[in-house]
């Protein structure tokens, strides 16, 4: 069974102006259900992850100052959340859907998380709309736990997953693959096990070319014991902060190359969704569905 975590606090509300698309999380929780993709039986609601599961991962002063909304402007800043209980909450039950779908992923092959991929998030402060690591959060959960040796992270999101590279410098047992523009946001990149950068308007071929090159050799010497994957849906030509060139088909056909892998190799894979702003939301929604709807082809 694939397992799939949703909570309406994903779509958290912000000021009309705000430019994050929030409304593409219900949006997806109810498309995948009335077009048959998955029924809610698929569907789990994630707890409020209790807050000593952090410590494994984050500054113990960070996480206290963000609980009691105490950040100073210039974080606050960073992170382009307006502090509150409820994005604090929010935050909690995003990391532990991608913690507890990971969870269910070893024992049933695939999980996804509707929102997830909080890969701007560091040991120790907040940028990009991410409050908290979920990736990291549950991989180092997992490690500690004893149920996994080795984790993969598959991050192809448009922007460079710089909080997960700080977290996981110099750690053999999480590898850290990430492919992202270069001129694109952070200005400042930290440095992942792997890092491939993109120029401005690369394309559906140069871009797949690298994921199927890249993917295979990775699981083959990396052996994981999972794969966490970055679905992001701004590496489309559409985006408006994306300044790639990749077709709606060239994303599709990414999902089909990390997830059919994956299943060549039987590894399970928690996959979240990551970043997504072009103008039209329903080309967003189109792009996440594909990679809900491939990840069910292969396992299923």
């Amino acid at each position: 069974m694939i397992h799939i975590a949703y909570h309406e606090s994903y779509r958290h509300e912000l000021p009309d102006n705000h430019k994050f698309p929030m409304k593409k999380y219900s949006e997806l929780a109810k498309r995948l259900v009335e077009q048959n993709i998955y029924t809610p039986s698929n569907f789990f609601v994630p707890n409020i992850m209790e807050e000593e599961i952090l410590y494994l991962t984050h500054d113990t002063e960070y996480i206290e100052r963000a609980k009691t909304l105490r950040l100073e402007k210039a974080e606050a800043r960073r992170l382009g959340f307006p502090q509150s209980n409820e994005l604090y909450e929010r935050e909690l039950r995003i990391a532990y859907g991608t913690l507890h779908g990971a969870e269910l992923a070893l024992q049933d092959g695939l999980s996804f998380n509707i929102a997830g991929g909080t890969h701007h998030a560091f040991t120790n402060k907040g940028e990009g709309f991410c409050m908290f690591n979920d990736i990291a959060v549950s991989a180092n959960y997992l490690i500690n736990k004893g149920l996994i040796r080795k984790a993969l992270v598959i991050d192809l999101d448009v922007h460079q997953g710089n909080g997960t590279a700080e977290i996981f410098t110099n750690n053999p047992s999480v590898f850290t693959f990430s492919v992202h523009g270069k001129n694109n946001y952070p200005v400042k990149k930290e440095i992942s096990d792997l890092d491939i950068e993109l120029d401005d308007l690369t394309g559906d071929e140069e871009y797949l070319n690298i994921v199927a090159e890249n993917v295979p050799k990775l699981i083959a010497v990396e052996k994981p014991d999972i794969v966490y994957y970055i679905a992001g849906a701004d590496i489309l030509e559409t985006d408006k902060f994306g300044r790639l060139s990749v077709s709606i088909a060239g994303a599709k056909r990414r999902d089909e190359i990390v997830f059919g892998e994956c299943k060549r190799h039987e590894l399970p894979v928690m996959c979240v969704m990551g970043g997504g702003y072009s103008k039209d939301l329903e080309v967003i929604l189109e792009t996440h569905l594909n990679t809900f709807k491939v990840g069910k082809e292969y396992y299923s």
